[in-house]
């Protein structure tokens, strides 16, 4: 039996109106943080997806390593994604936002009163760079600051931040959230034995690394309900100088058994290869979905044939598209159509402005001379 992925699926209670994801994309559109009526089209644009889940959205002042990006922290701006998850609705789609914590990948520049930014640890992630603000005040990458370890209390603030954000996306109208565990940021940074060298009940065995993303789960929970909080994960991945370590593969079996116990939302995994970094070994999905029987979604280097062939074998339940929807609003119906697609330009994806961001067209169809009409 095979399943169309045009057709619908359900995530919990909520039934999705096809199994294709616009996946997670920072746009650096929002000067003050607080999303507006363009980010609103923006995302009404995609909402030919059954979900859709915005951009990385800092969980508190101290969470940011990009300029631009949205929050979740203030009354401001939970008004703003009212009107992001309103128009969204409107289309007929399901939305939720991703809870970003960047740690240790930030800039001073990035943090409130140029102060440090934190991480599991004092270890500097020393080839990778914020967008934030030089020495000059120019605008542009910038290395990465040496970060200052959490103290345990603070960590257990953090996982506050994130429920707190949780709640206020509820507020906000979104259907759920998707804590950002993935991409070398602050969650994975604490899984990592490499970078996280601490000596309290959140480092040194795999149980006390993987505690922080599963104290914010649980923090999450309590505060919206397990049917509305799901997770992005990178296992096996590298960015933000994360390097591979013995114990992967056991921690990541260890974060599956544990969120199926807990019956959250989704598991959203990443293949980073399309990003330059490691992609997920050979068998690693079907080993992933024998210890993980809740709904999974994989981005990185999707296309249509590989997303029927991995949900037709049951390996994932949804599958997430990155990159094509920027360039491809009507994504969705491309892919049904297996119409062309329209390249992305990359110098677009970030800054302010709409151009490269609500005016990309959807497709048109060629002319025949059949078609025309002769007076």
């Amino acid at each position: 039996m095979t399943t169309n992925i045009f057709e619908p699926a359900h995530i919990g209670t909520l039934q999705l109106k096809n199994r294709i994801a616009m996946a997670p994309m920072t746009r650096a559109r929002n000067a003050d943080g607080i999303p507006n009526e363009h980010n609103a089209l923006y995302y009404a644009q995609r909402a030919g997806a059954g979900l859709i889940i915005t951009e990385g959205t800092a969980i508190s002042d101290t969470a940011k390593g990009v300029l631009y990006i949205p929050g979740l922290y203030t009354p401001e701006q939970i008004e703003g994604w009212k009107k992001v998850t309103s128009a969204v609705h409107e289309k007929g789609s399901i939305i939720f936002t991703q809870l970003w914590h960047v740690g240790r990948v930030s800039h001073t520049s990035n943090q409130p009163g140029g102060k440090a930014p934190v991480g599991p640890s004092d270890i500097q992630a020393q080839n990778t760079f914020a967008w934030g603000y030089d020495d000059n005040g120019k605008e542009g990458f910038v290395k990465a600051s040496k970060p200052r370890a959490l103290s345990t209390e603070e960590v257990k603030q953090v996982v506050k931040d994130f429920a707190n954000a949780a709640t206020n996306a509820m507020k906000a109208g979104f259907d759920g959230v998707e804590l950002h565990g993935a991409n070398g940021y602050l969650i994975e940074q604490f899984l990592n034995p490499f970078v996280n060298n601490r000596t309290d009940e959140y480092g040194g065995t795999v149980e006390n690394r993987s505690r922080f993303l599963l104290e914010a789960v649980d923090a999450s929970i309590a505060a919206i309900g397990n049917d509305k909080v799901g997770v992005r994960l990178t296992p096996y991945g590298g960015l933000g100088e994360l390097p591979h370590y013995d114990e992967i593969e056991t921690t990541y079996e260890y974060l599956a058994k544990e969120l199926a116990k807990r019956k959250v939302a989704y598991i959203h995994l990443m293949d980073q290869q399309s990003k330059g970094s490691h992609a997920l070994p050979e068998g690693f999905l079907e080993r992933f979905r024998s210890w993980y029987d809740g709904v999974i979604i994989l981005a990185g280097s999707m296309n249509r044939e590989k997303a029927e062939r991995l949900i037709n074998a049951g390996t994932i339940d949804i599958a997430g598209f990155g990159e094509p929807f920027i360039s491809n609003p009507d994504l969705v119906e491309r892919l049904q159509n297996n119409w062309e697609l329209t390249p992305p330009n990359r110098d677009l994806h970030y800054g302010l402005g709409t151009h490269g961001y609500t005016d990309w067209e959807t497709y048109k169809r060629p002319v025949k001379t059949s078609d025309k009409c002769y007076a």
